[in-house]
């Protein structure tokens, strides 16, 4: 038997997921498509959607599709799982079978750095999902997917166009369903985008402070810090927000936004002011004078 299978957080699926999987039908001579989401990726820190959603929505844009099926093992694993112990699981479901992974091509480069890789490697056969222009092994098998888009940045701007037809409704209004964590999820996104570092949010709503969320992230040092701010100009305001106030230096950047309020802090910066500390202090503080435990 000869299976593939594509993993991501999928959160939310997004069309380039879609072409993925149907040009993996259409390309690669397999008899099944595992469409496996994460519960936690072993590279992330958080989710948006859970997983139980994320799996559902699989389910509804996958259904009826031949020779595809929604693997929920992560899922029910209910922790970070590497994909190695996947593969293992799958092997273990179909002992002789030929496996085939699916990746973008982000992914494929960054595949050293995943657990046991040499182990990975021996199990599967890379089928690498590209744009055009990028630059890949030649004799590696490849699926021409000319999206340019993520599901982070999706999150972000909710372009109605990468999104599936099926779960138009769904993800849209899940995703603004708070409008506080869409505009947070904004500034993620952008600051992540020009390799901010160790980027934190703070939900300070309801805890007595003078805005309702801070945004905390390192810079790799003072040209850095004034190239974030140049970009989250360009990509805030394009979305509509306000600055109404930047103090802007070299170790140490604040933005005022009214009630959101940007920390962009040089490592030693950060280190010296913990502002972390600080705000969680806070918020531990108004829990013991509101006799919440």
């Amino acid at each position: 038997m000869k299976i593939a299978i594509f993993g991501g957080s999928f959160d939310p699926p997004h069309i380039g997921h879609e072409l993925i999987v149907q040009k993996a039908l259409e390309i690669l001579d397999i008899d099944k498509l595992l469409v496996v989401p994460t519960y936690l990726s072993p590279f992330k820190e958080h989710f948006c959607a859970p997983a139980k959603l994320r799996q559902a929505w699989l389910e509804k844009l996958f259904h009826g599709l031949p020779k595809v099926e929604i693997l929920s093992y992560e899922c029910d694993q209910k922790r970070q799982v590497p994909t190695i112990e996947t593969l293992l699981h799958v092997k273990k479901l179909y002992p002789s079978s030929k496996l085939y992974l699916l990746l973008g091509s982000d992914s494929y480069d960054s595949l050293p750095s995943w657990h046991q890789y040499e182990h990975l490697i021996s199990l599967v056969e890379c089928v690498v999902a590209t744009r055009n222009g990028e630059k890949l092994p030649k004799d590696l098998k490849k699926l021409s997917i000319n999206v340019n888009i993520s599901s982070s940045k999706l999150r972000s701007f909710l372009d109605e166009k990468f999104i599936p037809k099926v779960l138009l409704h769904e993800v849209k209004a899940y995703y603004t369903r708070n409008q506080m964590d869409n505009r947070n999820a904004k500034i993620v996104f952008a600051l992540s985008e020009k390799k901010a570092e160790d980027i934190q949010v703070f939900d300070m709503r309801n805890k007595d402070y003078f805005v309702d969320s801070v945004v905390i992230a390192t810079t790799m040092g003072e040209r850095h810090g004034l190239s974030l701010l140049d970009h989250l100009k360009t990509e805030l305001k394009g979305a509509g927000e306000v600055f109404l106030n930047v103090d802007a230096d070299n170790n140490w950047t604040v933005i005022d936004m009214g009630d959101i309020l940007i920390h962009l802090m040089t490592p030693e910066y950060r280190s010296k002011y913990n502002l972390e500390l600080f705000l969680k202090e806070r918020e531990m503080e108004m829990r013991r004078i509101r006799g919440v435990e």
